[in-house]
């Protein structure tokens, strides 16, 4: 009797696990790679070769990971399909929430696996000039290199801001069941610089 309640809490655990492992594998594994600043050394035209290397650039920014942080309006989106977040929150004066819904208080200093709740020491929404839904790779590209537009920022800082900064790194690192930015942060750091050396020059809009 025992042997028999003992097989089919194995075949129970089993069938969970199979259920779980295809979210698994799409958090743990990066779509693909992004393409070194080297692949597009054969582009003689260094305006050419800086908006192509702008455009692979654009395949994390234009990510479900980075765009619903940078709304066109006041609300996050959540998950691939851009759902707006729920519960129904808005960005408030600073883009940490509303003082009766700051975003810390859902979203902690780290990922919480057991509730599939994303989470970094400052969690925020983009500023609003900041806003990338609905825009196209050149929309982005003039709206990033626009100090009025990308927190002040030169292009050069954007080296750092897009390669090492934490919080944008969490794009690659999102928990389990989402599917992470393509590449790694060192891959979109290396295009950053890459664009930025060959003049940062734009993709057309």
């Amino acid at each position: 009797m025992r042997s028999d309640a003992r097989f089919k809490m194995i075949v129970v655990i089993a069938a969970l696990a199979g259920s779980l492992s295809p979210g698994y594998a799409a958090s743990e594994t990066a779509s693909h790679a992004l393409a070194s600043p080297e692949s597009f050394a054969a582009i003689d035209d260094t305006d050419k070769r800086s908006a192509a290397i702008f455009t692979e650039l654009g395949r994390v920014l234009t990510h479900p990971r980075c765009t619903n942080c940078h709304p066109a309006g006041d609300r996050p989106h959540q998950g691939d399909n851009a759902r707006l977040h729920q519960p129904p929150v808005t960005r408030g004066a600073d883009g940490h929430g509303l003082e009766a819904m700051r975003c810390n208080s859902c979203h902690q200093q780290a990922n919480f696996e057991p509730g599939r709740m994303p989470g970094h020491p400052d969690w925020h929404l983009a500023p609003r000039e900041m806003a990338w839904e609905g825009k196209t790779i050149g929309e982005i590209c003039e709206q990033i290199r626009d100090p009025a537009r990308n927190g002040g920022r030169k292009v050069e800082d954007l080296i750092d801001h897009i390669g090492k900064d934490t919080l944008v790194g969490w794009a690659w690192k999102p928990g389990f069941g989402r599917p992470p930015a393509p590449g790694t942060q060192q891959q979109a750091g290396a295009l950053v610089e890459a664009w930025v050396k060959t003049g940062a020059a734009c993709p057309a809009p």
